[in-house]
C-alpha cells in the first residue's frame, strides 16, 4: 500500500481545520440577535417609549404619539444582559429622532441608535383652504385646530393677530399649520420715510419726528436720522412708527 507524504497529510489537515473555523466564525457572524438584544420588545420597548414621552412632554400638550422605527438590519449585535436605552447629547425629542441604546452587561460592549418619530398633538392656526406665497392673510383665512407641533422645527402660531395681515413666505397646504418661518414680517416704513420716533422710559413717554435710514420691519432693528440730527436705533412697531427703549 502507498501512503501519501508526510507533507501533504499535514496540508490536508491544516486546510480542512482551516475551512471549519472560517465555517464556524461565518456563522458566529451572520446569526441575527433576537428581538430582545435589539431592544425592540418586552420591558425594553416600553422603556424608550416612556423616555420618549417624558423628552416630548410640554405644557398644553394633550396627546403625544411615539413610533419607533427599526434598528439597521446589517448590525450583528453580541448577546447582552442588561440594555440602557438613553438620549443622546443634543438630540432634541421632536419629530423624527433618535434614542440611544447602549449593552451594560454583556461580553461585548456596544452602542447603537434607533430611530423614533414623536409627534405632539396641541392646538394652532391652520389654513382651511391654503394659501399660496405672497398671500395677505385675512381673519377668514386662519381658524384654529389640532395640529402636530413637531411636525416643524418652526414654531407654530396660535394668536390670530400675529397672523393676519402679514404676507405668506412658503406655500401652505389646505389644513396646514402656520408656523413663524411661513410667514414675512410686515413692513412698517422704507428707508427715506418720515416716522414717528417714541421714546419710552420708567413713566413717561417722549415723542418726535425722524427720517429712517434703514427699513423697518416688524419687530426687528431701524436706523432713524432724528430732526436734530442724532442717529437713533429702535424697534419698529407700528406704521411709520419706531420705539426707543430709555
Amino acid at each position: 500500500m502507498n501512503f501519501p507524504p508526510v507533507r501533504v497529510v499535514a496540508w490536508l489537515a491544516a486546510s480542512t481545520l482551516a475551512a471549519w473555523a472560517l465555517a464556524l466564525l461565518f456563522a458566529l457572524v451572520a446569526t441575527p440577535a433576537r428581538a430582545e438584544e435589539t431592544g425592540l420588545s418586552g420591558d425594553l420597548e416600553q422603556q424608550v417609549r416612556q423616555l420618549a414621552q417624558d423628552g416630548s412632554r410640554m405644557p398644553g400638550a394633550p396627546r403625544i404619539e411615539v413610533t419607533l422605527g427599526q434598528l439597521d438590519p446589517r448590525l450583528r449585535l453580541a448577546p447582552c444582559l442588561r440594555i440602557e436605552p438613553y438620549l443622546p447629547s443634543g438630540v432634541r425629542l421632536w419629530g423624527r429622532s433618535r434614542i440611544g441604546l447602549r449593552c451594560l452587561e454583556g461580553t461585548v460592549k456596544w452602542n447603537v441608535y434607533l430611530p423614533v418619530t414623536v409627534k405632539v398633538y396641541g392646538n394652532a392656526l391652520v389654513v382651511p383652504g391654503g394659501a399660496a406665497v405672497g398671500t395677505i392673510l385675512g381673519p377668514a383665512d386662519v381658524v384654529e385646530a389640532e395640529v402636530d407641533l413637531a411636525e416643524d422645527n418652526s414654531p407654530v402660531l396660535t394668536d390670530a393677530n400675529l397672523a393676519i395681515g402679514h404676507a405668506v413666505a412658503r406655500t401652505l397646504k389646505p389644513g396646514q399649520s402656520v408656523r413663524q418661518a411661513d410667514l414675512r414680517p410686515r413692513q412698517w416704513f422704507a428707508a427715506g420715510d418720515t416716522v414717528k420716533v417714541i421714546a419710552q422710559g420708567a413713566g413717561f413717554t417722549v415723542s418726535g419726528e425722524g427720517q429712517a435710514l434703514t427699513s423697518g420691519l416688524e419687530g426687528q432693528t431701524a436706523r432713524v436720522r432724528t430732526e436734530s440730527g442724532r442717529i437713533v436705533t429702535g424697534t419698529a412697531s407700528g406704521d411709520h412708527q419706531i420705539v426707543l427703549p430709555l
